[in-house]
């Protein structure tokens, strides 16, 4: 959502684990590293768990990566101004009704609760039509093999007329790495908890979630310190929105956020919200068991 007298928004994040929908029942608990930073959820779908390396003012100060590879998985764009969706929803509802693995959001949204505030649309649907001043946009559901699955086209260093048509699916949002690989925001005094979403040099895609508050510039450089490969990322959605669900392996993860200055300055957000718009991942057809 567009926060008032603010240009951007961020979510705190609480972690949760949970049975998967037709697991045995058990108490929710704490996501943790088992094995490295990596635990796998299924082929392909990677949950990691980092220590930021600079402490936050609240909570745990640690950043979840969903890594997807895009062979074994799709993206696909859900929102709830498309027909017959009629209403926000939170990720993990989203997976739940559309058969999804996974979702994250997929931008900032404008006071309506249903528009992004930038360019976005599936062959299906259009949400938003209009191509703002933002340089990172990402590409998915490709139209031929000339191109990746997904990217993340950068406008300033990349011809995206000559790439536009070539996906099915648009999402638009704010670059977070320059073209040289460099934090591409200036410092600034507030913080909040952050949802993004990322490509690694291998050409997969990562979701991003942090509930402990940092600047953006600062969470910027600890993405980059990670050793997950970052290629380049781009802004999905702050403030008590922001989030991150996945499910494999029998457990399902929640990811939410709580704090944000000027706007909910405390990390006891138990709840993720509703939101209209969300990047979900659904095994591919021939990837499937």
């Amino acid at each position: 959502m567009w926060p008032p007298a603010a240009s951007v928004a961020i979510v705190a994040c609480l972690a949760v684990v949970a049975p998967a929908p037709g697991a045995p029942a058990g108490p929710p608990r704490h996501a943790r590293d088992e094995a490295g930073p990596w635990r796998v959820l299924a082929p392909g779908l990677d949950l990691g768990v980092f220590p930021a390396g600079k402490a936050s003012t609240h909570g745990d100060s640690l950043i979840r990566v969903l890594r997807i590879d895009p062979e074994r998985y799709e993206l696909r764009l859900m929102n709830a101004s498309a027909p017959g969706q009629g209403e926000p929803l939170t990720a993990r509802e989203w997976c739940r009704r559309h058969g999804l693995v996974a979702a994250i959001n997929a931008s900032m949204y404008q006071t309506d609760l249903r528009t992004s505030v930038s360019l976005m649309r599936s062959r299906s649907h259009v949400n938003n039509p209009h191509l703002t001043k933002d340089r990172a946009v990402l590409g998915f559901d490709r139209l031929d093999g000339g191109v990746p699955p997904v990217q993340i086209i950068d406008r300033e260093c990349q011809d995206f007329d000559a790439l536009k048509d070539r996906y099915g699916t648009l999402v638009q949002s704010i670059r977070m790495i320059s073209c040289a690989g460099k934090n591409a925001w200036s410092r600034q005094p507030r913080a909040w908890s952050t949802a993004a979403i990322g490509m690694d040099r291998e050409g997969r895609v990562l979701f991003l979630h942090a509930r402990s508050p940092y600047s953006t510039h600062d969470f910027i450089d600890i993405l980059l310190a990670l050793p997950i490969g970052l290629k380049n990322a781009m802004y999905a959605e702050g403030g008590p929105e922001a989030q991150l669900y996945a499910r494999g392996g029998g457990e399902e993860f929640e990811f939410v956020g709580s704090y944000e200055t000027g706007f909910r300055e405390s990390d006891d957000n138990p709840h993720a919200w509703p939101v209209p718009n969300v990047v979900g991942v659904a095994p591919r057809e021939a990837a499937r068991p």
